[in-house]
Formats: C-alpha cells, structure tokens, sequence
C-alpha cells in the first residue's frame, strides 16, 4: 500500500481532481491525494500513507459541500474503491472525462486538440456484462464474496453491486449458499488452501445466455458434479458451466487449463448486428450499451466506403474487424491470444463474413512484415492494452502510410503518446470520449486521424 505516516490532520480545499479521480487537496503547503473528495470541497484530511513520494489521506470532516455531490446508490462504494465516482453527479463525471483527455493531451502530447464532450449512458447503472469475484470464508463459517480492497489482497463483502448486470447477484447468492451447505471451502491465499478462488459470471445483452465459470484451485474435487446440478436448479437460467484451474499462485484470474461442465462451453451476443461466440478466455467488451455506441463513431470514423482494405489490430475476438467487413473490400485481423483467434475466426464463418482473415500473431510483428514486403491498406483500426501501443508498431503504421487511422483508446496518457508519434505524418480530426465505465474514472476515448 505505501509506507506509514503519522496520523495528521490537515485544514484546506480540494483543487482538483487526479488522473485517477481521486481528489486533490491542497493544505499547509502539502498536496494530499484524497478518495471521494471533489473540486471545491473544503474540510479536514488525515494523512494515511506515504507512496512514491505522494501523501495519500481520508476525509475526517467536510466543512464545505460540492453542488455536484450527490448520496450514493452503494453503501460501501468508498470501501470496495470500484466506483470512487458514485458520489459525483453523472454530468459531473462525463465532464471530469472529457477534461481528463483533452489535459493529456495538452500535458503529455503537447497538442491542443479538440475534446468532444464525452457520450454517457442513459441510465448508468446496472451495464457490466461480467463480473469476477474472490469468495472467502469468516470466522462463523459463512461463505462471502466481494472485491479486493484498492492495492490489497483483502475482499470487501458484497451484497449488491450497481454497476453489474441484475442476472449475476442471484447466482452469487447461490453460489455462496451451496459452497457454505456442500462444505466446498474458498480458497485462502496465505494458507494456499481450499477449492474456490473466484467465480466469473459472464451475460449476453440480447440472448438469454449465462455462463459462469468456477475458478478452482485443484483440478478436481468431491462433490463437483452434485454442485453443478444444484446451481442449476438454483438458476436455471445459466446456459453454460465451466470449471477453470488455476493452481498457481498469482493474481491472474484465470489458468491454462478449464473443462466443460454443463452447456455448450460460451454463450452468444450481438454487436451492431453482428454475432459474437464469447468463450471464458474471450476478451469482449464489458458495456454492451455503449461498445454499441463507439464501435459505431468508430466506423464513421472510417470512412468505409466498400472498397478499402482494412487491417484490425489487436483485435481480440475480430469484433472490430468484422463489424467493419460489410462495408469493406476485405479486413486482415491479428491478435496474439490463440483462443480469441480460434473464436473469431468461427465468428466470421457463423456471420458467412468471407473477406475476413484472422491471423495468430503479434501486432507489432505483423505489421512490420507488412511494410518490409510493400503491402498497404486504406484504413487501420488500433485498439491496444492499456499500456498503449509500441514504438516498432507506429513506425510500421507511418511506413504503411494508410488513409485513416482510428485509434480505439483505454488510457488516454498512452493515447496521448502514441497520438503525438503518428502527428508526425497524421492529422488529428476528432477526439470523441466515451463512458465505458459509469461510477469510475475510467474512460475510453476514440481518435480519428487522416494522412496528411
């Protein structure tokens, strides 16, 4: 977490707001990063902790009250720290957004660009399409869920989330009843433990298809078979039951190996009406509502017209790919995960979509083969981790010289950096940010880029 500070509390006036949301306090000369503390808010914080040089504290006393304030839905948002935003009012939210990618740019990139205000949700609540969560076990023998507290291993107990789909908490219920009856104990870390690590719950938006995957800590276990049959009968609205293993131990969720349990082992969704297979390991937007939304300006933004060669990278399942492959002459998708690339590879041919091609590869490397044997597209559509894009694939990108460039981003401090290296040879022609995660700071921003 960061090193401990004796316990201080500081008189002063949040400025501003971080990166992260987090509230910045200014008082006695110091600058206290603060957790649901909004512009304007004058009161007293306690210095908690002390990390990479940054003092991080707590509210003790609010004096003066932010008009953009509001009480939030969760009880415990401020505890579990996955929706630091649940205090501030959604027009304040879109509007820290929009602020958010444009001040990157204007500090990272050293570009003044336009910033569209952001595009939110109708109602914002309610909209994540998988949720994972660790279950543990206290000291009465009851079986709990929850999420990790920000930068700990210590699960905060949920029993109602605002921000995940309404299908997913009668299932936790059931899960957590049946693991306490049939005496499969959670997974404890320290003691390395018990069966259950966590439970990952995945919804399709227009299908009535549930999948939930059982991250277990062995490959098998007594009383496994009799658990499914239970679930299901708890809710027969899941589609698919699938055991993952996951031995190690790490922070990654998900292991190498998993099973088939019940179902056909993925469930089905629709995206600007096309059909997505959607596997345990698939990588598939978690906001049906608004990935709708921003693959649609994505689109606009190319300027399909039917006769274009179009290279998707970092495509995952071929979801931009082949939402671009009917108004194109043919799409040429890479993607690094050999699972996401067997799924979208079937999604092409469950959608009869034929000028697609999937390759298995490393986006960077792919390119690079591209521009060193003189081939070219019309459009390059970019959607990297959030860590950005690498040198070698923009250098690839400008040799490539395609007309467009549409650039889907998760960070905008990495948007940002990659942005000002292709400026070199693109112009930027509109920032459109999007509220993939309502309640959080996160924020997804599209960059459309012509050559100049």
């Amino acid at each position: 977490m960061g090193s401990s500070f004796p316990k201080k509390i500081i008189s002063g006036t949040c400025v501003d707001l971080s990166f992260e949301g987090k509230g910045v306090f200014k008082g006695e000369g110091q600058a206290i990063f603060v957790d649901g503390m909004f512009i304007g808010e004058e009161g007293e914080v306690e210095i908690a902790y002390k990390r990479n040089g940054a003092l991080f504290g707590n509210i003790k006393k609010l004096r003066k009250i932010s008009p953009d304030r509001i009480q939030p839905r969760c009880k415990i948002c401020h505890a579990c720290g996955g929706c630091c935003f649940q205090q501030l009012a959604y027009p304040a939210q879109l509007a820290f957004k929009s602020s958010k990618v444009a001040e990157q740019f204007r500090r990272l990139a050293k570009m003044k660009v336009e910033v569209a205000p952001c595009i939110g949700m109708d109602d914002p609540y309610y909209y994540r399409n998988k949720i994972q969560m660790p279950f543990g076990k206290d000291d009465r023998g009851n079986v709990y869920c929850g999420f990790y507290k920000a930068s700990t291993h210590v699960i905060v107990p949920v029993e109602e989330c605002f921000i995940e789909d309404k299908r997913s908490r009668p299932i936790l219920d059931a899960c957590k009843k049946l693991f306490k009856s049939m005496r499969i104990e959670p997974y404890n870390e320290d003691a390395r433990t018990g069966i259950i690590r966590h439970v990952l719950i995945k919804t399709s938006y227009y299908k009535p298809e549930i999948m939930v995957v059982l991250v277990t800590a062995v490959d098998s276990f007594p009383g496994r078979n009799n658990l499914v049959k239970a679930l299901l009968k708890e809710c027969p609205e899941i589609t698919t039951v699938i055991q993952n293993i996951n031995p190690r131990s790490t922070s990654v969720i998900l292991g190498e190996k998993e099973r088939v349990l019940y179902g056909k082992g993925f469930i089905e969704d629709s995206l600007c009406g096309v059909l997505f297979q959607i596997s345990a390991k698939s990588f598939y937007q978690t906001n049906p509502v608004m990935t709708e939304k921003l693959y649609s300006y994505a689109m606009q933004a190319a300027h399909l017209r039917g006769q274009e060669v179009v290279f998707d990278a970092y495509s995952g399942i071929g979801t931009i790919g082949l939402i671009a492959a009917k108004d194109a002459k043919q799409v040429i998708s890479v993607e690094i995960v050999k699972q996401a690339v067997q799924d979208g590879i079937r999604n092409a041919k469950r959608n009869r979509i034929n000028n697609f091609l999937m390759y298995c590869d490393d986006a960077s490397s792919f390119m690079v083969k591209m521009a060193e044997k003189g081939e070219t597209v019309d459009v390059l559509f970019m959607d990297p981790p959030r860590k950005g894009s690498d040198e070698r694939f923009l250098k690839a990108a400008l040799k490539l010289r395609p007309k467009r460039i549409v650039y889907v981003s998760c960070d905008p401090s990495t948007l940002a950096r990659d942005v000002a290296y292709l400026a070199k040879a693109y112009k930027v022609e509109s920032v459109q940010p999007f509220d993939m995660f309502p309640q959080t700071f996160h924020v997804e921003t599209v960059v459309a880029l012509s050559l100049k």
